[in-house]
């Protein structure tokens, strides 16, 4: 249970910052140069690396744990937005510019609808990073399985490790249902606009 509050409030967070940063790199080229390589930054860097500065600022503890997984998590819901957005057909967006649709109103009713799949896709990879990373942040007290992962490594404790090993699979497996029933549930339908 503790791993999963701490992959939830993670993840919402990630969303709630994620989101808007990818929808407003899709609508601005600019801003997509700019965050575009320090996503790259991000995906690249060790995991192990977003500990570092949670420690100073908050010290050992599930709020430190929670604000590495935030950072850690939160570059493939940025990009995929922003892709999913991006890569709708040409051709609605100037049909929904001639029915004389204002930018919110194409955002909302045309590129969000059609970009969904994509969205979810990220969020998809978004939970399975927090997830990830809340096991790693055991080390630096995080509760939840990943505590346990890391006393059996400590207690040279094979079987315990491989338990809580097939548990973290058993929860992301879950999880990564729950969001791919959601993404088929949200996918547009027929007409995208009316």
């Amino acid at each position: 249970m503790e791993t999963i509050i701490l992959v939830s409030i993670s993840t919402s967070v990630a969303l709630l910052i994620g989101l808007p940063i990818g929808i407003a790199c899709a609508l601005s080229k600019p801003t997509w140069r700019t965050v575009g390589p320090c996503l790259d930054m991000m995906q690249t860097m060790p995991s192990f690396v977003y500990l570092i500065p949670a420690i100073p600022f908050f010290g050992l503890g599930p709020v430190s744990a929670c604000f590495a997984t935030i950072i850690f998590a939160m570059p493939p819901v940025i990009r995929l937005t922003a892709l999913g957005i991006m890569e709708v057909p040409r051709d609605l967006i100037e049909a929904s510019d001639a029915f004389g649709s204002t930018p919110t109103q194409k955002l909302f009713k045309v590129q969000l609808p059609l970009a969904l799949p994509t969205i979810m896709a990220g969020v998809n990879q978004t939970i399975m990073l927090a997830l990830s990373m809340v096991v790693i942040a055991a080390m630096i007290g995080a509760g939840g399985l990943g505590r346990e992962v890391w006393k059996s490594i400590q207690r040279l404790e094979a079987g315990v490790g491989f338990e809580t090993g097939i548990a973290i699979v058993v929860v992301a497996v879950i999880l990564d249902r729950i969001t791919q029933k959601m993404a088929q549930r949200m996918r547009p339908s027929g007409a995208v606009a009316h």
